[in-house]
């Protein structure tokens, strides 16, 4: 074994155990590659929310990202930027008068004891009214306050369940859907239901205010459109099963 391959293996190990002690005493064994490929993730979900306004589990377990399940689809979710989310909590906060000083308190307690140590995307009654009561004694109608806030969803298979959800999502859904079908439906009125990506980049979808890039990558992910390479360029095209 040479020399100049035993110094990068040790360049590596270094590089390695940095990211494993970075100081402030998290030591979760990341190697090198989890933090590129955290860092790409990131990247990615950056440009993602440059087009569509308002995953991993490392993002998830670092805080960076939450996962929500959506009523679009059974394997439908959204991926939020934390910050993002948190920034929507504060605005309800925000909303209650010097009067409704209970509330805000309900807000609160839900932001600190609930969002910032569930990660996953439900949560069970006992488990939230526990979380909650570390901020105080919990009523009956401050979960109903929660759920007509748009924060919590009841599951419905099991009513003892909730999905934590994004306030204010309604139309974003309502997009979603229609925009779905409106552009499957512009792919079946082509002759071999297909259609070049930059050609159907540059559609406009009269039901849906999210880009199209959106729907093109949604649809693909979702198994109901694939892409084939051809000598002009990429085609996008209805899948045959």
């Amino acid at each position: 074994m040479s020399s100049s391959s035993e110094s990068s293996k040790a360049k590596k190990r270094r590089r390695e155990a940095e990211i494993e002690d970075d100081g402030g005493g998290n030591t979760e064994n990341f190697s090198l590659e989890d933090c590129l490929t955290f860092n790409d993730t990131l990247a990615a979900l950056h440009m993602m929310r440059a087009q569509f306004p308002t995953i991993d589990k490392c993002l998830k377990r670092e805080k960076v990202v939450r996962v929500f399940k959506l009523n679009t689809g059974q394997d439908d979710h959204a991926i939020m930027f934390l910050d993002d989310y948190l920034k929507q909590i504060d605005r309800l906060i925000s909303r209650f008068e010097e009067g409704m000083k209970r509330g805000k308190e309900i807000f609160l307690w839900f932001k600190t004891h609930v969002i910032d140590c569930k990660l996953e995307p439900s949560i069970g009654h006992q488990e939230l009214c526990t979380l909650l009561s570390l901020g105080g004694k919990i009523k009956d109608e401050d979960i109903s306050l929660l759920m007509n806030a748009g924060l919590l969803n009841r599951q419905l298979i099991d009513p003892n369940v909730y999905w934590f959800a994004i306030p204010s999502i309604g139309s974003v859904l309502k997009g979603i859907s229609q925009g779905r079908k409106e552009l499957i439906s512009l792919l079946k009125r082509t002759k071999y239901k297909e259609m070049m990506m930059t050609s159907l980049q540059k559609k406009r979808l009269r039901f849906s205010s999210l880009d199209m890039r959106f729907h093109i990558r949604d649809l693909i992910g979702s198994g109901y459109l694939q892409t084939v390479q051809s000598p002009t360029g990429l085609l996008v095209q209805l899948s045959k099963d």
